[in-house]
Formats: C-alpha cells, structure tokens, sequence
C-alpha cells in the first residue's frame, strides 16, 4: 500500500503558519536575505546566526520546505515513534514529549504541530522542547503563536469562513519551550537528565553533522551521555544531508567516515566479530536506517518565496 500523505490543503496550512508570523515577503527580507545568504556561502555560521533579523528571514526561507519534509517523515515512521511509548493506564494519556537538538529554526516546530493536527495521530497532545545555540526564542515564539491561534482573515471574510477560522492546534495541546544552549556543553548529570532524560523522542534534523564538523570527540561524549540519560523506549530520530556530502575528517584529514557509521559506532558499537556475551553492553536498538529519500513538493502550495524538494539519509534507533 502507498504510504500515507499529508493533503495538499494541510501543507499549505503549515506554510501559512511561516508567512503569517515571520512575514517572508516584507520589504527588507530580500537585503536581509542577500547578507545571510553570504555569511552561509563563507561558513561564517556565528555571522549568518547572530541577529534577530537574520534568524526570522533565515527561518522564513529555508524552514518552510523542511518543515513539510519533516511532517512527511513523522508520518511515514510514527509507527516505529510509537513503539518506544511507555504504557500508561491513566484516562488522561500524558503529552508526548520531544526534544529537538539544534531545532530553533522552526521546522521541527510546525512540522509536528501539523503531524498532532492529524486526524489519526497517535499523540495529539505534545511537549516539545528546542534546543539551539543560536536565539531562536522570537522565532519559535511567533511559530507556536501562529500554530495555537485562528489565522488573520481579511475583513471582508464571509461569515461561514470566520465561523471555520480555527487554529492548527489548541494551545493546551501544545507546549513548547526554547532553551539557547550548545548541546556539547551541557556536560553535568543535573543538566543532562534535564535536557535528555525524559524525552519520548528526540530529534536531530539536519545537526549531526554540524556537530561533528565542530568537534567530533564533543559529539561522541554527547552522544554518550544521551544515551546515559534517556529512558529505555525512547526514540532517536536523526536525519542528515545523504551519504557522500556527510563525511568528517578524523586526525586532520587522514581518513574520513561516513557520518552513519559513527553513529552506528558510538551508538551500537563496533561490528561484533563473535557475539560471546557482549550483547548487554548494547544500548540501542537500529530500527531504520535509509542512506537516500526525497521529499517532493506537491503541485499548488503558494508560497513568497520558492520552495525546494528535500533529500536526506534517515536513521531511527530505540533506547
């Protein structure tokens, strides 16, 4: 059977919750647009990332298309999200809590407010939390904003378009919080357990190999200590550019390996020669692993600036 989509209309309900509160076409995203833009062509990352404006008009152009991207991906592999929740017999199930590591941009935040929204859903109340060096606060709070609360309609909106005028999710159905913190410095079990240890999911969109471009023995220890953290059954969701573009140099430039295998290394171990009794020291199961998908732009979404499909590799473990 063909997966299950996200409908065209719902897509364009996402990218409206970015234009209506990050305003992509005003006057002065365009120059504001330009400097970004030169400040990523020369990997000047504390440049592109240290002004409020840069951040809204970077969340406003590049955000949107990964935010459809990401609700897809959710979507495709909530089934396997769903197999790490921890049995609850309570009548009130709790949220489902997340946590988003370099997410302060804003596509992880409307993509599972759109993924909660499903009719189906298998967690329609959320807990998220976002994690990012950069300020993100302004941003993710005028997303969550314009998530929780009916869209602006025009004036002359007919009666029967007011009286259908809801938000994508209520707020009681949404909490977030931005936390502006370099993931690799959060180094004290006190910290840790706050920030890792209780999480159903936590997510890595686009930030693994960041991380590991900036220091790779800080990324292992904060992999490590995740994994120190996390309770049995929670979910690790990283997604990254494909294979080829995703190698990091070790020892100066002597070798380089795939940023999969050192997550499978650091994550699973090494390939076991004889299995003689080194199963228990296994602290994640692989439950996916894909080095090449596309997510397509339906026809029809209406957007100020131009989308773009998104290719990716997808890798999924449980604790």
């Amino acid at each position: 059977p063909a997966p299950p989509t996200v409908s065209t209309e719902l897509q364009q309900k996402s990218l409206n919750i970015f234009r209506d509160a990050l305003d992509p076409s005003s006057e002065d995203s365009n120059t504001t647009l330009q400097e970004v833009k030169g400040h990523l062509f020369n990997r000047d990352f504390a440049a592109a990332f240290g002004k409020e404006e840069y951040l809204r008009v970077y969340a406003g152009r590049w955000s949107p298309s990964r935010a459809l991207g990401y609700t897809q991906i959710l979507l495709d592999v909530q089934d396997l999200i769903a197999s790490g929740k921890s049995d609850v017999d309570d009548d009130e199930e709790p949220p489902f809590r997340v946590l988003c590591i370099g997410g302060g941009a804003g596509a992880e935040l409307v993509a599972l407010a759109t993924w909660a929204s499903l009719e189906d859903t298998p967690f329609p109340r959320l807990q998220a939390k976002f994690l990012d060096i950069a300020a993100w606060g302004p941003v993710v709070t005028a997303l969550h904003d314009a998530v929780t609360n009916a869209p602006p309609l025009s004036q002359y909106a007919s009666a029967a378009a007011k009286e259908a005028n809801e938000p994508l999710l209520l707020p009681d159905a949404f909490k977030v919080t931005f936390q502006q913190q370099d993931a690799l410095e959060i180094t004290d079990n006190k910290h840790c357990q706050q920030f890792f240890g209780s999480n159903d999911l936590i997510t890595m969109m686009f930030t693994l190999n960041e991380l590991y471009s900036t220091s790779l023995a800080k990324t292992q220890q904060m992999l490590a200590r995740v994994t120190a953290s996390c309770r049995p059954g929670t979910i690790l969701l990283v997604v990254d550019s494909p294979g080829s573009y995703s190698t990091v140099s070790m020892n100066g430039a002597e070798k380089k390996y795939p940023m999969q295998w050192l997550l499978d290394f650091t994550l699973i171990g090494p390939p076991k020669k004889d299995l003689g009794g080194a199963e228990g020291s296994v602290k994640w199961e692989k439950l996916l692993e894909d080095e090449s998908r596309w997510y397509r732009l339906p026809p029809g979404l209406k957007y100020p600036i131009e989308l773009e499909n998104m290719r990716y590799q997808i890798h999924i473990y449980r604790r």
